[in-house]
């Protein structure tokens, strides 16, 4: 019951409103706030008023002012790092090895044979004076049905406003005299080579891609004319085409257990053909390496065969390898490095781990999940990457513009590779593609960074290996162990040693903190209302209730203006005033009096008139006073 009271009467205040007006509610806001300086606006004389007055609203204004600024300092999500060292065992790295050479040449030759005699005879022409001799003359025609689909061209840029294109092997054209150089100037003229990329053969749509050097030209042309050969060549065709890891690895060695090449998961890499990945995790637990230093390492002999090497496709020898995290993809065009063939190796390794702050601090991912670009990558059950997504959305963007697929990258369902019959401008729209900003933004901006990531920092120092005075025993037994034979078939230009260790377990942290949190913001905004006004919390409640008692009068007033409004219009509508309930009763009241002067029967005991008769004439039923009538009457 005290409760319903307690209601009705919050009821009949919220009703009410508070009681005051404008003027009202800010005169006793000023005399009872704690900010110190309205107090003084109504308390001092005229004109120390309005200095107070100005003093109040200036501070005021530089509160504001300090919050904007601190508010949108926190709203920036502005980050630290910090560094930490921290000792502990830690799992050794995976180890990718690969040739830098994908294909055996001796397996791969009779698929390259034609695109090596057009590039010899292009090189024929470049090189020596006389375009046309015997020996060209002799040999088997060519098969320039390869060479108009990629051609490479001269461009003659001795008058630069008009370069005349030279076609290599257009007879028709003018010919490279004695002055003539390749990439160099002369008195007379200046020649440039350029691959020559149209949307479909005979189109002038075409482009010309420029290169200082014609090494560089040669190479450019081969591999695109090459990918496109290869392209059509089926999956297991093209690892058995490859170096096999028997005849790759030849010793191995991790700490003091002996390993060899079955410890070691093949894939297949594009760049580089088959590669081999010791210490995964895919199959098996990731080893953890007991002790830092080179004995407790891995230790490899690498053969890699340079005397087989593809002449115009891999101009670099060596072995190619990366180190990186557990069931992570190998992207060794990107970060691996070369190991130089005939040398000794030593990679010390240093361990940083990366711990980056997620959304809003931030734009990372944790498992790429939240990525828009479907990972291409994830068919070899590898974790998300940066470079995994790039790689994937250029590919999506090839398969989307060129209507196929690079080779250099995987496949999703139901698409097949780019080459030269089934597609005639891939190349054409492959160069554009890769040399458009556009697009390459786009991958930008929808790849995002790892919020969590591993790197290993390495410190590389070589040797010639094996020395001169132990080459001729290491070389006899590095032979027998391969081929059982008692000849030599191995030499320092294919053998590769490396050492890759830890140099210390000191393992460096940089992570990311908040660099300001929701307790900095309150206690700077704070901070700064006390130092200009001399306020706190409650203070700023004050202020709060006189704004809601404000709005509490404003809603007051506009109700009773519409009211009056209301009240308005509707005597407008009747100019005579509706009678009152007071009316009402008085004028029913004096009308049952006349009817009982007039000796009417009660309401309850009259009778309705008959259908048809006039109404009674009250008049006539009047009675007459007693001093009317006669003493007669009375007698009788």
């Amino acid at each position: 019951m005290n409760l319903k009271k307690y209601f009705i009467r919050a009821l009949h205040r919220l009703q009410k409103g508070p009681g005051y007006t404008y003027k009202e509610l800010l005169v006793w806001y000023c005399d009872n706030t704690n900010t110190h300086g309205p107090k003084r606006i109504i308390k001092e004389g005229p004109k120390k008023k309005l200095i107070w007055f100005f003093l109040t609203l200036l501070f005021a204004s530089l509160v504001f002012w300090q919050w904007g600024i601190l508010i949108n300092t926190y709203l920036s999500y502005n980050v630290t790092s910090s560094l930490s060292i921290g000792f502990k065992t830690m799992k050794f790295p995976a180890v990718t090895v690969c040739n830098a050479n994908p294909f055996k040449y001796s397996k791969v030759k009779h698929l390259l044979k034609e695109l090596d005699r057009l590039i010899e005879a292009a090189l024929e022409r470049i090189l020596q004076p006389a375009p046309w001799n015997s020996s060209e003359n002799a040999s088997p025609p060519l098969d320039l049905e390869l060479w108009h689909q990629i051609p490479l061209v001269l461009i003659d840029e001795h008058d630069k406003n008009n370069p005349i294109i030279l076609d290599i092997f257009e007879r028709n054209q003018t010919s490279v005299d004695n002055q003539t150089s390749v990439g160099n100037e002369t008195e007379e003229k200046k020649y440039k080579l350029a691959v020559k990329l149209c949307s479909h053969q005979g189109s002038d749509n075409c482009t010309y891609r420029n290169f200082t050097s014609a090494a560089q030209a040669v190479t450019e042309w081969y591999i695109l004319q090459s990918t496109s050969i290869l392209s059509k060549v089926p999956l297991q065709e093209r690892i058995r085409m490859g170096y096999q890891a028997e005849d790759m690895i030849l010793a191995c060695l991790y700490g003091a257990e002996p390993c060899n090449y079955k410890n070691f998961t093949q894939i297949y890499h594009p760049d580089h053909g088959n590669c081999y990945i010791f210490n995964w995790g895919m199959d098996e637990e990731a080893l953890n390496s007991s002790n830092p230093g080179a004995e407790f390492g891995l230790k490899l002999i690498l053969d890699i065969s340079q005397q087989d090497y593809i002449p115009y496709l891999s101009s670099a020898a060596g072995a190619r390898l990366m180190l990186h995290q557990q069931k992570s993809f190998p992207f060794l065009k990107d970060q691996g490095i070369y190991a130089m063939a005939g040398t000794e190796t030593s990679i010390g390794v240093l361990v940083d781990e990366l711990e980056r702050m997620g959304y809003p601090y931030s734009d990372c991912t944790m498992n790429g999940s939240d990525v828009p670009v479907k990972n291409l990558y994830s068919q070899y059950n590898t974790s998300y990457s940066i470079q995994a997504c790039l790689r994937s959305c250029f590919q999506n963007h090839m398969i989307e513009t060129c209507g196929c697929g690079h080779y250099m990258f995987p496949l999703p369902e139901g698409v097949n590779y780019c080459n030269n019959e089934d597609n005639p401008g891939w190349a054409y729209c492959y160069s554009s593609l890769r040399s458009s900003i556009t697009h390459r933004q786009i991958c930008i901006d929808s790849c995002k960074e790892t919020c969590n990531d591993t790197q290993y920092k390495m410190t590389i120092s070589m040797a010639d290996w094996p020395s001169e005075a132990s080459e001729d025993w290491i070389f006899h037994i590095l032979s027998y162990e391969r081929d059982m034979s008692t000849n030599v078939t191995l030499d320092r230009n294919g053998i590769i040693k490396l050492n890759i260790y830890f140099q210390e377990y000191n393992y460096r942290t940089i992570s990311e903190s908040a660099a300001t949190t929701i307790v900095w913001l309150l206690s700077s905004l704070g901070g700064q209302f006390g130092f200009w006004m001399g306020g706190s919390v409650l203070c700023l409640i004050e202020f709060g209730e006189i704004i809601i008692d404000s709005l509490w009068i404003t809603i007051i007033n506009v109700i009773s203006w519409c009211k009056g409004l209301k009240q308005k219009r509707a005597q407008a509508q009747y100019p005579d005033a509706p009678p009152t309930v007071s009316e009402l009763v008085e004028a029913h009241t004096n009308l049952g009096f006349q009817h009982e002067d007039a000796g009417a029967l009660p309401r309850d005991e009259a009778l309705p008139p008959e259908p048809g008769t006039p109404p009674p004439n009250y008049d006539s039923l009047r009675v007459q006073p007693l001093d009317v009538l006669s003493p007669d009457s009375d007698a009788d």
